[in-house]
């Protein structure tokens, strides 16, 4: 939102009311509050007839630093919050003659004392992160609307890159942009996001989170250049200022604050199909596509029914549509004796004709307006409500009806919608401020259906595939990408997406394998494929078409198998990493930046990604197979066609659909196993150690997991000489290694 015309004029309507000067201070323990004036001082009488703001720092953790500015404390100020994780930690608080310090680790905010020159800024260690100066925080007052506003501006250095706030398909870095932070059921090839995380994080290495469920609007060097501006309608303004000492350790730094990602199952990690959208099915088209997959030796691990498993109007009843599956507990045996994984279409939208809607209206469990009465609308289903989860009776009673499709045999669910909140008229359970809900109700709809697969399938079995999030949805993984189109243009902007969800805490992101929308070529498909199976989770779906890949080519079948066949060898390695996600933050699919933040070419790249710590995908984005990539620094060589490139530089290759840029990393050791029909087994027996390029003196450390997410075998490598020195412990000792590197590889105890 922007509040000037320019950088020297307001807009008419607004009535500033700034952070002048340094007016005194209060400390306690671990908090310092500031008193703001917002007019210099010069005699007692200039005290008078003046707003004045009040700023409170505290420390949650260790590296992070929060920020509480008020104009009328007195305001109401209702939740939801989001859920922020608090720890014991020391903060100093030093006072000199011109300024006071507030520290917390490494990080520290100094405040400037000197009379009309009212400045804030953030240093980690002796480097300056950013600041708020000159009519930078302030109190804005529309006089025409009689709405207020609080807003603050962040500097942004020569050179510097904002990235992140969540799920954006706009360009990758984010200067230049307004972003409000409001899910919209819009998809991709748009401004408008499922995922609207109110964080964002920049080259220099430091992130800011903006601690409010509703509308936070940014003006990303969009209105004063020079700045980073968010803003909040109300009285209050939070924000976090988190530095981990680098941008990975300031994303693992958010995640402690906000909470970690659920480690998922290791099966669901294999290829997922789906029934599209609005295509014509039922059991027999379900069971051919099954059958189809196996008759061409495709891997297949679970199977996917979207919204028409339940009859048309009464999304959601959670009841079988009798008409296309007259025996839905006896299909879902068959399909687990084939080794499948069962997921359905759920959301929390209650259409009238459903029988639950009158049970939730007479049980008070839906959405009411002020005057009592149920909210309705048109939108998506006839006459549909939505279920009110601050209500914990209501939460209770939607988890009761998931739980009998769980005793039925259904394994996950996903959680579509959650975005199509009303914000006007209406009253929750709680109480709870509804334009905060709006984005926030997603959160309570996917912690009730994670909590509930938790609960009776146990820690480490649940997943789901969820459409929508806000602060803290990474607790819940999966999260898919979407709605995308058939085209490469989307695909890239699929990318775009996920590399922005990754570096807002979400350590797992996927989507839909050749685009939702219209129907891929067959070449597209092809390199989706490549692309979808080389993301942390697989999953074939569309709109009105069908995926399964016989309906495109031949050939697509047999790309298809090829790249399910490399994922399941490649779980050692990436369930390692899923591991590493949950216990750190880290995510597992990420942009450049993130691991080679000194390499100034990595801070813009948008079409390739790391997955993992050791492998560089770049997907292919144009039917004559070229593609351009960035190397930094060191001897990669491609896993799938062993070729060795020198990094510090562009390349340009051209691959036909049975490889792509596929790169190891130097200096490591990549674990893959024996299976190349299963996502889940045992990763220890039978693995290969793919060992890369070893530079002097360089070193790394590969745990192996079970498929618990338990530690089972240790590999450490270090560069001696001409030798790789190789130490293995745990496993079942029959390994094999593999040499892509110019060394001789040495074992030792």
């Amino acid at each position: 939102m922007k509040f000037t015309n320019g950088y020297w004029l307001l807009r008419e309507e607004m009535k500033p009311a700034y952070a002048v000067e340094y007016g005194g201070h209060r400390a306690d323990d671990n908090s310092l509050t500031l008193y703001l004036p917002g007019k210099h001082i010069t005699d007692r009488g200039d005290c008078l007839n003046i707003p004045m703001l009040t700023v409170t720092l505290t420390s949650p953790m260790k590296g992070v630093i929060k920020v509480s500015a008020v104009h009328h404390a007195g305001a109401l100020y209702q939740g939801p919050f989001a859920e922020i994780n608090q720890e014991d930690t020391q903060v100093e608080i030093r006072e000199t003659q011109d300024q006071l310090i507030y520290g917390t680790g490494s990080l520290k905010a100094v405040i400037d004392k000197t009379p009309n020159a009212y400045k804030m800024a953030f240093y980690e260690g002796e480097t300056l992160l950013t600041e708020s100066s000159f009519r930078n925080l302030a109190h804005m007052y529309n006089q025409k609307t009689g709405k207020a506003y609080m807003l603050e501006q962040l500097s942004l250095d020569v050179g510097e890159y904002v990235y992140g706030l969540g799920e954006r398909f706009t360009p990758f870095v984010k200067n230049g942009q307004v972003v409000d932070m409001w899910n919209e059921d819009g998809g991709t090839a748009s401004e408008i996001a499922y995922k609207n995380i109110p964080f964002y994080i920049t080259s220099k290495g430091y992130g800011v989170l903006v601690d409010n469920e509703g509308d936070v609007s940014y003006e990303i060097a969009s209105e004063k250049v020079e700045r980073l501006q968010f803003s909040v309608e109300g009285e209050r303004l939070d924000y976090y200022v988190i530095s981990g000492g680098s941008p990975m350790g300031t994303v693992e730094k958010y995640t402690c604050l906000t909470g970690k990602p659920a480690l998922p199952p290791a099966w669901s990690f294999g290829l997922w199909l789906t029934t599209s959208f609005t295509t014509s099915y039922d059991e027999g088209t379900t069971s051919s596509f099954i059958q189809g997959m196996a008759d061409r030796d495709i891997p297949l691990h679970v199977f996917h029914f979207d919204c028409y498993w339940m009859e048309a109007y009464e999304w959601c009843n959670f009841t079988w549509d009798p008409k296309t599956f007259p025996d839905p507990r006896a299909m879902l045996q068959r399909y687990h004796d084939r080794g499948l994984k069962i997921c359905v279409w759920i959301n929390p939208y209650i259409g009238q004709k459903s029988p639950l809607f009158r049970e939730g209206m007479e049980r008070g469990y839906l959405i009411k307006k002020k005057d009592g009465s149920v909210w309705q609308t048109d939108l998506w289903q006839p006459g549909m409500a939505l279920v009110d989860f601050t209500n914990p009776d209501a939460a209770a009673w939607y988890q009761e009806k998931l739980k009998s499709l769980l005793d039925m045999g259904v394994d996950c669910f996903k959680t579509d919608f959650g975005e199509r909140v009303p914000v006007k008229d209406i009253v929750y359970y709680d109480n709870s401020d509804p334009v905060k809900m709006h984005n926030y109700y997603t959160y309570l709809y996917n912690q009730t259906v994670f909590e509930l697969l938790e609960r009776e399938r146990g820690k480490g079995e649940a997943v789901l595939f969820a459409r929508s999030a806000t602060v803290g949805g990474q607790k819940f993984p999966a999260h898919w990408g979407g709605d995308c189109s058939a085209t490469y243009v989307s695909m890239a902007e699929t990318l775009r997406g996920g590399l922005s969800l990754a570096l807002s805490g979400f350590g797992f992101w996927s989507h839909d394998i050749s685009g939702f929308e219209s129907t891929a070529t067959p070449d597209i498909y092809k390199r989706w494929c490549q692309f979808g199976l080389l993301s942390s989770h697989s999953r074939l779906h569309g709109s009105g078409s069908y995926r399964v890949p016989w309906l495109f080519d031949e050939e697509a079948c047999q790309i298809l198998k090829e790249f399910v066949n490399l994922k399941c060898r490649l779980m050692p390695y990436l369930y390692g990493q899923a591991v590493k996600a949950h216990t750190k933050g880290t995510p597992m699919l990420r942009p450049m930046f993130l691991d080679f933040s000194q390499d100034r070419a990595c801070h813009t790249l948008d079409l390739q990604y790391m997955m993992g710590d050791s492998l560089l995908v770049a997907p292919i984005f144009r039917a004559d197979g070229q593609v351009e990539y960035y190397l930094p620094k060191g001897t990669w060589v491609n896993l799938l066609t062993k070729e060795k490139k020198q990094g510090g530089a562009w390349q340009k290759e051209v691959h036909d659909y049975h490889t792509l840029p596929l790169m190891l990393r130097p200096n490591c050791v990549l674990p893959m196993g024996n299976n190349q029909e299963q996502p889940e087994y045992d990763f220890s027996d039978g693995l290969t150690l793919v060992v890369s390029q070893f530079e002097e003196g360089a070193q790394c450390q590969v745990d192996i997991p079970d498929s618990k997410g338990n530690s089972m075998m240790q590999v450490t490598a270090r560069r001696q000489g001409e030798k790789v020195l190789l130490s293995v412990t745990g496993g079942k000792g029959n390994y094999s290694v593999e040499n892509l590197g110019e060394q001789e590889i040495e074992i030792v105890d």
